[in-house]
């Protein structure tokens, strides 16, 4: 108790170079500690993203980006899947079930999904969890959507609420579908994937709307065309009157299709981004995947989400440890640095070294207290580092969970992350054995001489 006592005492006594070197070492662990979380909470969060699903369908590119693009809604793909390749497909041997997707749409920066009523029954995540409404029920018509919990929180939106789907990805949208507002009528429970940061609008809804847009710039290129004023006004007034019919028409034949089957809101769009399938069982999914990558109507891509996971880790994983390195770096060059202020130090305090020694210090004793002191300062390092990762996960964790959906653990240290810290404790304590040795072979002769 007594080492401690003066350990704290004679670090107290140069405040400037111990504080600097607390601040290296905190940073560094701070670094390893986060560097490593994110690795983890980043493989657990795509992971759990998609589960029971057996393959992936889409139009050819590559399998990485056909997985990020259609589950993880990061990227987007060029091509589409047609509605006839999906109606075919679906009806092969052993296709349990399947989930079709359509991708392109936007609310305020949250990506629209275009699907079915199969969406809500048989996407499964975790471990094989099925979708649950935390508020609400499905949609069960055009005019209905879905909204995941992150999107309901954030924009603090609630059932019965009108919104308005914008054409386009991201958060900057030049067309709004203002004609079609939407209704919303289910909030999903947390999932902890991107779902949480979805809309889930039918597929005919979809349809609905892209066939409304390009409808307006045909009439807008009938009316350029006009060159006498009374026939611009007259072709005008004829074509708004008829375009108001047409829609009129395909609205309530839209509502009488969706409410006479509430249970199967497929619709007939022309085109998707992709499908989800399942199967009755393994030994079909080589089958038809091996048919599908040859399918001869189109070009067309099947993945298996798991094996693609495993590839896209694998590419990953030389930057993994290159960041695991750089911060392993970073906590050896804080350790040389208290190493270094330790031994530039140990001269100026010679004296106070013979001091203790002449009021019964024994060599064994000044090792110690150098040692403590080493200890002392990595300890105080890695409590201090340990506090700021934790303020850094509060901060950082709603902005990686809004940008790329993946969601931190603010819980207590892994097992692997105790070892790493364990590891510092252990390099600290070596590297004040040094400036430890140096001071145990002090004479009390030359600690309290004067050399000129």
């Amino acid at each position: 108790m007594t080492l401690l006592k003066l350990a704290i005492k004679s670090s107290l006594n140069r405040k400037a170079s111990v504080l600097l070197t607390l601040c290296t070492i905190a940073i560094s662990v701070m670094l390893l500690l986060s560097i490593e979380r994110v690795r983890q909470d980043a493989k657990s969060s795509f992971s759990n993203t998609i589960s029971g699903t057996d393959l992936i369908v889409g139009a050819r590119t590559g399998d990485i980006q056909l997985l990020l693009s259609s589950v993880f809604r990061i990227g987007h793909t060029n091509n589409a899947v047609s509605w006839q390749s999906y109606l075919d497909i679906r009806e092969k041997k052993g296709v349990a079930w399947t989930i079709p997707i359509s991708l392109g749409d936007s609310h305020k920066g949250h990506a629209v999904l275009g699907t079915d009523a199969a969406y809500f029954t048989h996407y499964r995540y975790g471990k094989k969890q099925h979708l649950a409404f935390q508020h609400g029920r499905p949609f069960h018509n055009a005019q209905e959507v879905v909204l995941g919990s992150d999107v309901a929180n954030t924009l603090h939106y609630h059932i019965g609420q009108q919104i308005v789907i914008s054409h386009g990805m991201g958060n900057t949208s030049f067309h709004h579908h203002d004609d079609n507002p939407m209704t919303i009528v289910g909030i999903l429970a947390p999932t902890g994937t991107p779902v949480d940061k979805t809309l889930h609008i039918p597929l005919i809804a979809v349809e609905a709307m892209h066939e409304q847009n390009h409808k307006k710039p045909m009439m807008i290129g009938k009316k350029s065309q006009q060159n006498d004023h009374a026939q611009h006004q007259h072709a005008e007034d004829h074509n708004s009157h008829h375009n108001e019919h047409d829609e009129h028409d395909n609205h309530d034949h839209l509502h009488a299709t969706l409410d006479s089957e509430p249970s199967d809101l497929i619709g007939t769009p022309q085109q998707i981004t992709a499908f989800l399938m399942g199967f009755d069982s393994p030994l079909y999914t080589l089958q038809v995947r091996r048919n599908i990558n040859m399918y001869k109507a189109e070009p067309l891509l099947a993945i298996m989400p798991g094996l693609t996971l495993r590839e896209l880790w694998e590419m990953l994983d030389i930057v993994e440890k290159i960041l695991l390195l750089f911060s392993i770096v970073v906590v050896l060059v804080s350790l040389l640095g208290m190493l270094t202020t330790l031994l530039a130090t140990l001269s100026q305090r010679r004296r106070e070294l013979a001091i203790l020694r002449s009021v019964g210090a024994r060599p064994a004793h000044i090792f110690a207290l150098m040692s403590s002191e080493a200890i002392l300062i990595t300890f105080v390092g890695c409590l201090v580092g340990c506090i700021l990762f934790y303020a850094l996960l509060i901060v950082a964790n709603p902005i990686l969970q809004s940008q790329f959906g993946i969601g931190l653990t603010i819980g207590w240290l892994t097992n692997y992350e105790l070892t790493l810290l364990g590891a510092i404790m252990a390099a600290g304590t070596l590297m004040g054995l040094l400036p430890a040795a140096k001071a145990y072979f002090y004479s009390l002769a030359d600690g309290m001489s004067i050399k000129i």
